[in-house]
């Protein structure tokens, strides 16, 4: 398998709504209420690295922006939602803070906020490791994150909440996503594998998932 196909075979078995991601279901629950209020606030999503940010992240843009309507179960075959997984929706953007961390980035960014949607219905920033950001870079977006556009969506990602300002921490709602135990793991490599038709050994199986650290 090559590396093209790996990700393909990775971007096949992204969960595409909320209740395909392997969440508590206290967290989906609340994500679930806020998207069928129609009154998503800012988010801010820790944990460790491969817990589902970024994957948590798209299925909210999907979820505002599905043709068939805002809701907590995107359709996952309309052109937004397919657009979204392949990383060419025009209003959903992602920018990692770990190598755009200056306010010159930062303010790139602010300036699409004042263009209301080319596609959908709302537009998604999301920042990931936005604890790498500088001083000046989170002040620069302090006030559009208090007062944001009725179109725009900030979801914040971050492996170290404790770098990020409480003046930043105060304006989301923060979900805390926490590495699966390796049961879970073991079990989600079951089906994955069985959809795939792949024979597997249950020894083996446990040995990755304990090596996957969640």
């Amino acid at each position: 398998m090559n590396f093209r196909d790996e990700y393909l075979w990775v971007e096949k078995y992204r969960p595409q709504t909320v209740n395909d991601c392997i969440l508590p279901d206290r967290l989906k629950a609340v994500f679930q209420e806020y998207v069928n209020a129609k009154n998503v606030p800012n988010l801010m999503l820790t944990g460790t690295a491969g817990v589902g940010k970024t994957t948590v992240s798209r299925v909210l843009a999907k979820s505002l922006n599905c043709e068939t309507g805002i809701t907590s179960q995107p359709c996952g075959v309309c052109a937004a939602c397919q657009d979204i997984d392949a990383g060419r929706f025009v209003d959903y953007t992602e920018l990692d803070a770990a190598s755009n961390r200056g306010v010159e980035e930062v303010q790139q960014l602010l300036e699409q906020a004042v263009y209301k949607p080319v596609e959908g219905r709302f537009k998604v920033f999301m920042i990931d490791e936005v604890h790498m950001l500088t001083n000046t870079a989170f002040n620069a977006m302090l006030k559009t994150l208090e007062e944001p556009p009725e179109y725009l969506k900030f979801v914040l990602a971050t492996t170290d909440p404790q770098k990020v300002p409480v003046t930043v921490l105060s304006r989301c709602l923060q979900f805390n996503l926490r590495p699966m135990a390796p049961e879970t793991i073991a079990q989600h490599l079951v089906h994955v594998l069985q959809a795939e038709g792949i024979a597997h050994d249950a020894q083996a199986l446990q040995l990755l998932s304990h090596a996957a650290r969640g």
